[in-house]
């Protein structure tokens, strides 16, 4: 990060009058044809005078690069919610940040209803976001890559601690510089050809797998996409399941009260909800649970493909569903509830049989309260 002189009042103005028409911030910015990360930036306490900051809708504060320290810190801040996501789904969890650590540029939050994953490596600014709006001020830790996309959010609750936020922020502060963002998107490597994948030897070595861990690690040494491993692995370890896939799942597990995990994230952050689902329901595009403590928002028209996926464990198979877009990313991966050193739920698996081979969908409708 490096200072830099942006056209900071007109990207003010244009991003204020958007967001009182109702946009979302980064749909926002997409309008202004800018990235989320650039358009907060412009609201850096030093890009506006005093006067200016007093009467904005927002005030943005740069942090340093810090992450695993910042992360630690916000135990003190108790309840908040921490929101992951990428283009076509919002994850959400009400809970406290504990045991954060990390081992170079991986690290995790392993709490019991705060789970992240975190690639560090891809987390380039942090901003702590004062956002004022009918007289009313809302506080969050928000964190993005280089493109300015955010990786992570952290919005605080009415019970949260501002004065230990404040203490963090205040500790944590680089009010001197703005982010510098690079323009675009990430470039998205392509996969190799099929005929080059040495698809028996892929096969083995799946095989041989003794943790889902160990998935990443073969995809590596093979040379071979996620989406395109499971092309090859069709009526071996994988198999298609219908696009109705990931409606049906979250519906019969909501019903017959299957704890699940449910995995969603980016480049930078892997957030994970473990536990039961109970308010599942479609708003237009949208697939969403409405729980107390966790939320999922899932564009049901964006998921071009879904995959039962079995991994071989030294505790038994393991089984996901996993959706991909139409570029091939993943979107999100269901998983039963289960943890290192068990046997995976035997409901869990018959659940996910099921609705891969179309069985019936529970005739459960749950309707907002």
């Amino acid at each position: 990060m490096t200072s830099t002189n942006l056209n900071s009042a007109q990207t003010r103005q244009s991003f204020a009058d958007l967001r009182l028409q109702g946009l979302r911030a980064r749909d926002a910015a997409t309008r202004l044809g800018i990235s989320e990360g650039q358009a907060l930036s412009a609201f850096a306490v030093n890009q506006m005078s005093p006067n200016q900051e007093a009467q904005s809708p927002y005030s943005v504060t740069v942090l340093d690069g810090e992450w695993l320290s910042t992360l630690q810190s916000l135990e003190t801040v108790g309840p908040v919610m921490a929101l992951t996501r990428n283009e076509h789904v919002v994850h959400e969890k009400i809970g406290v940040y504990r045991n954060v650590s990390a081992q170079g540029s991986v690290g995790m939050a392993l709490g019991p209803e705060i789970d992240l994953r975190l690639f560090l490596q891809h987390w380039h600014a942090g901003l702590h976001v004062l956002e004022r709006h009918q007289g009313k001020e809302q506080h969050s830790l928000q964190f993005f890559d280089r493109h300015g996309q955010a990786v992570h959010k952290v919005h605080l609750r009415a019970n949260s601690d501002l004065v230990a936020l404040e203490d963090l922020v205040q500790r944590h502060a680089r009010p001197e510089v703005v982010p510098v963002f690079q323009p675009g998107v990430p470039d998205r490597k392509a996969d190799r050809p099929d005929a080059e994948i040495d698809v028996l030897g892929l096969g083995e070595e799946w095989s041989q797998m003794r943790d889902t861990h160990d998935f990443f690690g073969l995809l590596q040494r093979r040379g071979v996409g996620r989406l395109q491993s499971l092309r090859l692995m069709e009526g071996i370890h994988t198999r298609r399941a219908p696009l109705v896939a990931a409606e049906r799942v979250l519906r019969m597990a909501a019903e017959a009260n299957t704890p699940i995990m449910v995995f969603a994230g980016n480049a930078g952050c892997l957030q994970i909800h473990t536990g039961p689902v109970h308010r599942v329901m479609v708003q237009g595009p949208w697939l969403n649970v409405m729980d107390e403590g966790f939320n999922l928002h899932l564009r049901q028209d964006a998921v071009a493909d879904i995959w039962l996926v079995s991994k071989p464990t030294d505790d038994g198979p393991v089984t996901s569903l996993e959706l991909f877009d139409h570029a091939g990313d993943l979107i999100a991966m269901f998983f039963g509830e289960r943890k290192p050193g068990q046997a995976e739920r035997r409901d869990w698996r018959e659940l996910a049989h099921g609705v891969a081979q179309g069985d019936r969908v529970s005739s459960l409708r749950v309707v907002p309260a």
